[in-house]
């Protein structure tokens, strides 16, 4: 039987995971829900607002010297409670029987609009039966599924049938010589006379759209709470990759999978801290862990803001790269700039609990492979190629030469000889390369831009 039951509910309801629903997904959704209910009073004040326009307008068949116009009085009480629920909304979470007490209320102003109507036109109470407000009855339904919970949607069906079958029950009560129930249409349709079937057939209607309603509205919230789960589940997973790559997922017509990459030629940064092993050793580990997300999240703002995409940690290490996967043209002058602002900035401060860092950089320019590499269940970004390589040994090579940041000729020529303050190193052989590089360093000090 409880099989069953789940079969059914997923059928009708739509599948949802059973697994608890965390808090913060939970208050995710009860903001929504906040802001759904600052939506519907602004609608409800619409409606009033309509409501009033259509009674300033119409006709009117009482005296001025009457004691009591009844619509006026009803306009304005739904007004008062309007304003009041909409003010209390905008301060805070409304309690579940402010909700409730709200549907109530909502229902029983507008059939006590309705049921004034015979007053007003000085009509029998089977009058207002015909009345076409009624229709405003499936709009007050429908505001409940602004908040996407399918018990208020019911609630407010539940309470519109209700009330429309006591408005039926008084008009045809009201007179018991003369209920002036009738089976004929025709004459129901030109006279005050009541057709049971008709007026059952607006209550069928009504609970008919509420059950509708209701089922959509579930289907939805669970899709909604799904969604969320999901959204929130991505927004955690895309801090372990590039925020470039996370968005190029986002929005690819495929699935991610290894393997998928592209060659572009690129600008490699990558950066190192200086004498870290003895640093570590002099910390404890919880300091040196403080010290280097400090120390992290410090030097990746500038490359970000310059367009740079960190690839990698490796454990002190960062390595970035310009124009992959995001491209940009200024790719090896953001390079550098970024480069000249990390170095700038260590040397203003210190991290973790007053620890001095001094970081070396090595960038160079040439051709690369970005792409997913992986397992088909877990899959990371990162560039490859030689001139990646070269990027790493030419940060080595300042510690030789006493320099900050080192530069290949190629990334130097698309920087802008004019822009940044080159001073040649001259050729180096590396590890990995036959052919000599031509290296140059960047001044920190100062920037000829």
């Amino acid at each position: 039987m409880s099989l069953l039951t789940a079969k059914l509910s997923q059928w009708f309801l739509g599948d949802l995971s059973s697994a608890q629903i965390p808090s913060r997904i939970r208050q995710s959704i009860e903001q929504q829900q906040d802001t759904s209910e600052i939506l519907i009073g602004w609608i409800q004040l619409g409606i009033l607002t309509i409501l009033a326009g259509l009674y300033i307008v119409s006709p009117k068949t009482f005296t001025e010297e009457a004691d009591f116009a009844p619509v006026p009085w009803a306009l304005t009480a739904y007004f008062i409670f309007t304003v009041t629920r909409l003010v209390f909304s905008r301060r805070g979470r409304l309690p579940h029987w402010f909700l409730v007490l709200s549907i109530i209320v909502d229902m029983a102003l507008l059939m006590g609009l309705i049921w004034s109507f015979h007053l007003q036109y000085e009509q029998p109470a089977s009058f207002y039966l015909k009345a076409p407000s009624l229709l405003y009855v499936f709009i007050f339904i429908a505001l409940r599924a602004l908040r996407f919970e399918p018990g208020y949607v019911f609630l407010s069906g539940v309470i519109a049938a209700t009330g429309w079958l006591l408005m039926m029950w008084y008009a045809i009560s009201i007179e018991p010589t003369d209920p002036m129930i009738t089976k004929n249409y025709v004459e129901y349709m030109t006279s005050n006379s009541v057709l049971l079937g008709a007026e059952f057939d607006k209550v069928i209607s009504i609970l008919l759209v509420t059950t509708v309603l209701t089922l959509a509205i579930a289907r939805a919230r669970r899709l909604l709470v799904r969604s969320v789960i999901e959204h929130s589940t991505a927004e955690d997973l895309s801090r372990f990759v590039p925020s470039a790559v996370a968005a190029q997922i986002a929005t690819s017509e495929q699935r991610a999978e290894a393997g998928q990459s592209k060659v572009a030629e690129a600008t490699i940064l990558f950066i190192d801290i200086e004498a870290f092993t003895a640093i570590g050793e002099s910390l404890a580990p919880q300091a040196l862990v403080d010290t280097l997300n400090d120390y992290f999240a410090e030097v990746t703002e500038p490359i970000e803001r310059h367009g740079g995409t960190v690839c990698q940690f490796q454990g002190d290490a960062i390595l970035a790269s310009f124009n992959l996967p995001t491209e940009h043209s200024e790719h090896a002058y953001n390079a550098v700039a970024a480069a000249v602002e990390i170095q700038q900035r260590l040397s203003q401060r210190t991290f973790g609990h007053g620890t001095q860092l001094r970081a070396r950089i090595g960038i160079n320019t040439g051709t690369v492979v970005g792409g997913l590499v992986g397992s088909p269940d877990r899959l990371g970004y990162t560039i490859h190629g030689d001139d990646v390589n070269l990027a790493a040994r030419l940060e080595q090579l300042n510690k030789k030469h006493g320099t900050r940041i080192m530069v290949s000729q190629r990334t130097r020529e698309l920087a802008g000889p004019g822009r940044f303050p080159f001073h040649p190193i001259g050729e180096a052989t590396v590890r990995g390369k036959s052919v000599a590089v031509t290296t140059y360093a960047v001044s920190v000090d100062s920037n000829a831009s």
